[in-house]
């Protein structure tokens, strides 16, 4: 009997998809990554996104029961084949009997995780479905509080998140929304924490951020959120590998809730987590992630979060954890001794900050945080641009932030980390930022950055990117993923098209481009700032 399935690679199917997913791979093999809110899952968490499990919908939630069940009682298939035909199933679909196996596993291996101060697995309720960190914080306001009531978190510009009461998120249009800063030191000022909430009475209180990069004291927030009457709620979504690997303190058991994202410094699949050591929150969490906020789970994405907490239970993880830490904290101190200015005055996770304003030009503009940016983004490195204390709008923010995760994946110890950031630490102070006027925008800043920093950086990352030193000397088998290039070709062939390349040619080439006829070659040079002449054969001009 013939069918409708289509079969073939994805290759086969659609080479042009195949070939942005490719292009995708080497992006993230050739660069370093340092963007804090990502890392590389491994593959074997990508192949379980794969999985057959993809196919399915499932909703609603595994029995109850399950919660309390031991690894081997969940993974008992004749067992729990039996319990599923005598009993039914709470869900709203059928032929979700290994669904159910499957996401009680990763239930359970995350309160194997995150066990910590005193509360074992068994006292803590998990939810696995949510499908990030906005809507898993989402669904807490959902379950625990009514629209207009006053939510307390800190500021975006100082480092909260979006989901915190940002007047562009939801939680900031449904409810009121009180925001506390850092202080002058750039600190959290718990007792001006204290004053404000005792003077709005928030219903919420939040800890936990997405760029301040001290970890909170949470015993101080949960006597805050006592005085006042408020629910806690920690968002972990970045620090959520570090307190996994019971690197920093954890919050379980003194916050109500705690919320933390799977693919931060966790390397799972995109998705997150919602615990809890009270029943009855437990039971509102659930109906507001469904069918409150969403209806039916990504079941293959239980499967990569079964995995990724198996994994985060073992030594390796916990060292990675550990050394990721200390990365970020020598990055930071480099930075310091290099000149520039690193916001909160340093770092205990993560994640730093650079200050990117005190790089003035001659004119007194200063350099922005996405000129800063875009321009590492051209040596290689991934950042991405941010607010600072002092900045008025995230439109127009004056730091980049930085995370040592994904490099810390990769092999990083300090002495490379130390590097990275003496690199990076070239690039901005070579930088000549300026303003410009323009036709439709007027006034616009702009930055310059010396060619040879320029491409001394670009060859310095390169090497770093292959999983040593900047004195590395290459062999033929790259790390992580790619052969070595020789740096030493002197041909290549390039395709250069845009509204003015002719004018941009012409300008910067020895010879008349212009003159140049449909499809004839021309040989012509540019000059670099080295003095030393590129030589060039136009072969086709269009």
């Amino acid at each position: 009997m013939s069918d409708y399935l289509f079969r073939g690679s994805l290759e086969k199917l659609d080479k042009d998809i195949f070939d942005l997913t490719q292009i995708e791979a080497e992006r993230q093999y050739r660069k370093l990554i340092m963007i804090p809110s990502e890392s590389t899952a491994p593959m074997a968490v990508r192949e379980a996104l794969m999985s057959a499990f993809q196919n399915i919908y499932a909703e609603g939630y595994p029995s109850e029961e399950s919660r309390w069940m031991s690894e081997e009682e969940i993974l008992d298939h004749p067992m729990r084949l039996a319990d599923y035909r005598r009993n039914g199933d709470p869900r709203y679909y059928k032929g979700v009997e290994y669904a159910d196996a499957v996401e009680a596993l990763a239930r359970k291996r995350a309160a194997q995780t995150f066990a910590a101060n005193g509360f074992t697995a068994n006292d803590i309720y998990v939810n696995v479905q949510a499908l990030s960190g906005g809507p898993a914080n989402n669904a807490v306001y959902q379950a625990l509080l009514n629209i207009g009531d006053t939510v307390m978190g800190l500021d975006l510009l100082h480092g909260g998140h979006l989901s915190h009461g940002s007047p562009v998120n939801r939680s900031g249009k449904w409810f009121k929304a009180v925001h506390y800063g850092v202080d002058a030191n750039e600190k959290l000022d718990y007792e001006a924490i204290r004053q404000l909430a005792l003077e709005h009475k928030p219903k919420l209180l939040i800890a936990g951020y997405s760029s301040y990069s001290w970890i909170p004291d949470w015993k101080k927030f949960r006597e805050i959120a006592d005085e006042v009457g408020a629910y806690l709620l920690t968002d972990i979504s970045h620090i959520g590998g570090l307190v996994a690997a019971g690197v920093v303190p954890s919050p379980i058991g003194i916050a109500d809730v705690v919320m933390s994202t799977t693919h931060k410094s966790l390397d799972g699949p995109r998705g997150a987590v919602l615990m809890t050591t009270k029943a009855d929150i437990a039971k509102k969490i659930d109906k507001a992630v469904f069918p409150g906020e969403q209806g039916g789970p990504h079941v293959n994405v239980f499967a990569g979060l079964a995995l990724t907490f198996k994994l985060a239970q073992t030594k390796q993880f916990k060292k990675l954890q550990d050394q990721t830490i200390k990365n970020a904290v020598a990055m930071a101190d480099q930075f310091t001794k290099r000149g520039l200015r690193v916001p909160f005055g340093g770092t205990n996770c993560h994640m730093l900050n650079v200050d990117c304003s005190s790089v003035v030009g001659e004119d007194g503009t200063k350099l922005s945080g996405d000129q800063a940016a875009r321009i590492l983004d051209i040596i290689g490195v991934v950042v991405n641009r941010n607010t600072i204390p002092g900045d008025k709008s995230a439109a127009a923010p004056s730091g980049i932030r930085l995370g040592t995760p994904w490099i810390t994946q990769r092999g990083f110890n300090e002495k490379q980390s130390r590097q990275l950031a003496d690199i990076i630490a070239d690039v901005l102070l070579a930088c000549a930022p300026h303003a410009v006027d323009t036709v439709r925008k007027g006034k616009q800043r702009r930055a310059k950055v010396d060619f040879k920093v320029f491409n001394d950086a670009k060859l310095k990352i390169r090497k770093l990117a292959m999983g040593a030193g900047i004195d590395f000397k290459p062999t033929k088998t790259g790390y992580p993923h790619f052969y070595y290039i020789d740096d030493k070709a002197t041909t290549g062939v390039f395709e250069l098209n845009g509204q003015r390349i002719r004018q941009v040619l012409d300008y910067v080439a020895s010879s008349d481009l212009s003159a140049l006829k449909k499809g004839k070659t021309q040989v012509t040079s540019i000059a670099t700032p080295a003095k030393k002449p590129g030589r060039a054969v136009w072969s086709k001009v269009c």
